[in-house]
């Protein structure tokens, strides 16, 4: 009785992770759990109080669907502080995530049968959303040895007449990628070639290690007219449980996104967007004392995938995840089976070094697993000396 679609729809392996984790854990089994895409740092006082403010002062009640106009102010000013950019309320959508957010825009923007394109690896998102609304994601490759930056050569040769859209995720997620201007730039030109709309995901900007986050909506009139600038507050305020994201981009695509969201989810929660609008315009102080702090666990956790056999690991710029090559332990065989790619490293990593991480098949690339460092180095240590050491434990 379920429709094709969902027959064809694959879970998101990070919750997955997390629950068998947290099952094992339950069952009195020391887990440590890698597989986490959130901060494990609490949301700030501040964020807290004025959530607690609203509702003492009775904000409870439904808002517009887009959001309260506050919030679409304070995200305005962000963005004028931050990226250098103007838009004016009517031009942002606030949303339930910023998964909410990009599913929203692939609701407006796509017919059955065009074409997304997705650098890889991605996020394990994004091509699941486009083959929602029956859209056709192509997979764009990068390449490690170039530290997994978007190739505007290859995507240039993907479009077809299909092809509406495509996605920029800097910093990105899973490999930590922090896209070059002259890379973003060479992408705005071919949007502009070929009218494509860019999504560009700035999720994790606010964890940048080197230099400043470039939005790639800053690179020109004619490329901010046709970019899609999505953002959250999960990821810099820890305030991934609060579901808040928003986008601002061209006024047609804002108000048909905001239309689909009248009529699946109407607005946010109250609460939480007034909690935002204290996130955006209080002092920023405990982002950077946050991103500094996941810079010193980039440091220790690095080095240390790279001293395991068989393991690489490319430096991260940016978001909190390693994305190491696990290419050379297959064909090596644990407690008696054999690795034949990331799924199978998963399973034994997870058996016998009790360690939870991420396959990178779903996020394109079965050469390599995911690890995030959103938690404490004592942890980050504990757990990679348990990897290490099963590996070592692997027959030829």
């Amino acid at each position: 009785m379920l429709a094709d679609r969902i027959k064809a729809l694959a879970p998101s392996p990070t919750l997955a992770i997390q629950a068998k984790a947290k099952a094992m854990r339950a069952q009195g089994i020391d887990v440590i759990s890698f597989g986490a895409g959130e901060p494990d740092f609490d949301t700030p006082e501040r964020i807290k109080e004025a959530a607690i403010r609203a509702i003492r002062k009775g904000h409870t009640k439904y808002t517009d669907a887009s959001g309260i106009v506050e919030l679409r102010e304070a995200v305005c000013r962000k963005l004028k502080r931050d990226n250098g950019l103007d838009y004016e309320p009517a031009d942002v959508l606030i949303s339930v995530g910023a998964k909410h957010t990009l599913y929203n825009a692939v609701v407006a923007l796509l017919n059955p049968g065009d074409e997304v394109l997705i650098p890889a690896p991605y996020w394990v998102s994004y091509p699941e959303q486009v083959k929602l609304v029956d859209g056709v994601p192509v997979a764009v490759p990068t390449e490690e040895a170039d530290g997994f930056q978007v190739d505007p050569g290859r995507l240039a040769a993907a479009v077809t007449p299909r092809t509406r859209a495509v996605v920029i995720n800097s910093p990105n997620n899973p490999t930590g990628a922090v896209f070059s201007p002259a890379a973003l730039r060479a992408v705005g030109e071919l949007a502009v070639k070929h009218d494509l709309l860019v999504i560009s995901d700035e999720c994790y900007e606010a964890l940048t290690y080197e230099g400043r986050h470039v939005s790639i909506a800053s690179l020109g009139p004619e490329v901010k007219a046709r970019t899609l600038v999505v953002n959250t507050c999960s990821k810099a305020y820890a305030m991934t449980g609060w579901r808040i994201g928003y986008a601002a981009g061209p006024r047609a695509l804002i108000k048909a996104m905001g239309d689909v969201q009248s009529q699946v989810t109407s607005n946010p929660s109250s609460i939480s967007q007034w909690a935002a609008v204290e996130a955006l315009t209080g002092p920023q102080d405990e982002v950077a004392k946050m991103a500094g702090e996941f810079d010193q666990r980039r440091r220790v956790m690095v080095p240390a995938l790279n001293a395991i056999p068989g393991v690489t690991c490319v430096t991260p710029g940016g978001a909190f995840y390693a994305f190491p090559n696990v290419a050379g332990l297959f064909g090596k065989r644990g407690q008696g089976k054999p690795l034949r790619g990331s799924a199978d490293v998963t399973a034994f990593l997870l058996e016998v070094a009790r360690v939870a991480v991420v396959p990178g098949l779903d996020f394109g690339s079965d050469s390599h697993i995911r690890l995030s460092y959103a938690t404490g180095l004592a942890t980050i240590q504990e757990g990679l000396s348990r990897m290490d050491k099963a590996v070592r434990s692997l027959e030829a």
